[in-house]
């Protein structure tokens, strides 16, 4: 594998945004930004032996700033912090002092505020290997938040056909964190809906959500509802039309454990997504407010016209004792892995 380091041109508060190229011997190509750690271009060969990106996104670095984007903003392919999903009323406790953040989704606070990780431009440092490592230091305060945070995350395209996602933080405060990445994939050639891939999600349980979609700490079990991907289906056999998937499943596989979250195939390329993860839950999106012009090729991305599945802690956790904590102490090490794996079905 190797890395290019290449200009844009764009300087944001002062510090320069650069694309990071990663390219393995099979073929693929991954392009990132350091600015929201955007993975932009994922370019893979599919089963036909033809070059495809199986991410949703822009062909130039100026269209992720622009007003039209930024005003209808769905988080392309950016990290999100310093916590992603919803907290509920953008309030929470620690050691008997309440915190609150903006609130940016009705009352409540979505993916860090707002302005968060991703529309932050992060340091690149150096490496021993053909990766890439981002690092951003988030002050005391910044959205609320308490302590400062200094978060790496490394890329790794393997030789494998997996991009490796490793997330590392740690606080000089008690602080919450909830780290992810939100790649929109789509792998039809032609892209379009998403309702004819199939899925599955070793997921026995799913989170329940009020109105918002905030978490309201109630596990219910998949079985005999339209959540119950434990066999692979198509997306669309079972959903609402009009609402897709937008909730969080709590994997079954051990947490802090590197396991199976999620595989996805698309008869048309032949390709397979396997996400695997060390997170306790993974939130499956079908991007119903998807609104977007004049993406990769001129095309627009419209509702269900990607999937996400977004590895992460329980949403809402700070706020339920019950789940697994997401308050990240002095002295210790906050980590994740998450790896997207391609290969032919």
């Amino acid at each position: 594998m190797k890395a290019n380091l290449i200009k844009t041109g764009h300087v944001i508060g002062g510090k320069e945004i650069f694309a990071v190229e990663l390219i393995n011997k099979q073929g693929t190509y991954v392009k990132i930004y350091n600015y929201g750690a955007i993975i932009s271009h994922f370019i893979t060969v599919n089963a036909k032996g033809e070059k495809q990106d199986i991410v949703l996104g822009f062909d130039d670095f100026s269209s992720y700033i622009s007003e039209d984007y930024l005003a209808d903003y769905p988080y392309l392919g950016a990290v999100i912090g310093r916590y992603a999903n919803r907290v509920k009323d953008g309030r929470f406790t620690i050691d008997g002092k309440s915190y609150q953040l903006p609130q940016t989704n009705g009352n409540d606070c979505l993916h860090g505020g707002k302005i968060g990780f991703d529309k932050k431009v992060w340091d690149i440092l150096p490496t021993t290997d053909p990766s890439l490592t981002l690092q951003y230091i988030s002050a005391d305060g910044e959205e609320g938040f308490p302590g400062n945070l200094t978060v790496q995350l490394t890329f790794k395209l393997t030789e494998e056909n997996e991009l490796v996602l490793d997330y590392r933080a740690e606080t000089d405060q008690p602080t919450a964190i909830n780290l992810t990445h939100h790649g929109y994939f789509n792998l039809s050639p032609e892209g379009g809906s998403i309702e004819n891939h199939t899925h599955r999600m070793p997921a026995s349980h799913y989170l329940q959500q009020d109105d918002n979609y905030v978490v309201t700490g109630v596990l219910v079990p998949v079985e005999g509802s339209k959540y119950d991907f434990l066999g692979p289906k198509l997306i669309g056999a079972d959903w609402d039309a009009q609402e897709g998937y937008d909730q969080t499943f709590v994997l079954d596989g051990n947490y802090g454990e590197l396991s199976l979250a999620s595989e996805t195939t698309e008869e048309k390329s032949g390709l397979k997504l396997s996400v695997f993860t060390t997170e306790p839950v993974a939130h499956f999106y079908t991007s119903k407010y998807l609104n977007v012009q004049n993406g990769k090729g001129g095309r627009n991305y419209g509702p269900y016209g990607a999937f996400c599945v977004e590895t992460q802690h329980h949403p809402n956790g700070i706020n339920i004792p019950e789940f697994p904590t997401t308050v990240l102490l002095p002295g210790e090490t906050y980590k994740q892995t998450t790896i997207y794996k391609i290969e032919h079905k």
